[in-house]
């Protein structure tokens, strides 16, 4: 007689436990910051971070805003504002030593005047990355999120659904 094989049919098998907690539906708590739209969201996170990143921030949306009126503001990737208008174009993040603001379809933009200073070789995405106490060229940057938001018009780019800033 087969030693082994008596022993594998005499080995009881343990049930699989089935947890009572994954048959019960979860509830879902809303977070405060989950009723608060875009532009509620990013005013909070310039308002958190209450340093020099905040005021960059700022300062971006608001030559955002002048560059395009029609600008659609959404909140993507775990706190990230997202501009979009026919599709995602910038992508700004506050990071410890800078606040960088990636251009989606950068690669395929023309930037006479170098903005551009990360992501450089890329095929894709372009970004500028701004420090404490840089200066930002405002016309040029104007100008490279109006040439983002017509190449968005003529490109089939990603669409995005989000909140008017």
């Amino acid at each position: 007689m087969n030693t082994m094989a008596s022993k594998r049919t005499k080995k009881k098998v343990a049930k699989n436990p089935v947890n009572k907690k994954a048959t019960k539906p979860c509830k879902k708590v809303a977070k405060s910051s989950d009723q608060l739209s875009a532009s509620q969201r990013l005013d909070k996170k310039i308002a958190d971070l209450g340093d020099w990143r905040g005021e960059r921030l700022a300062e971006i949306r608001k030559l955002i805003h002048e560059a395009d009126p029609d600008v659609v503001l959404d909140w993507k990737w775990m706190g990230s504002p997202v501009w979009s208008h026919h599709g995602m174009y910038a992508v700004a993040n506050a990071h410890k030593d800078k606040v960088k603001l990636t251009f989606c379809h950068g690669a395929q933009l023309s930037d006479p005047k170098e903005i551009f200073n990360a992501g450089l070789d890329g095929n894709r995405w372009r970004a500028v990355d701004i420090r404490e106490g840089d200066k930002i060229d405002k016309a040029g940057l104007r100008a490279l999120l109006r040439r983002a938001v017509a190449h968005n018009a003529t490109h089939s780019v990603p669409k995005s659904k989000g909140s008017r800033a």
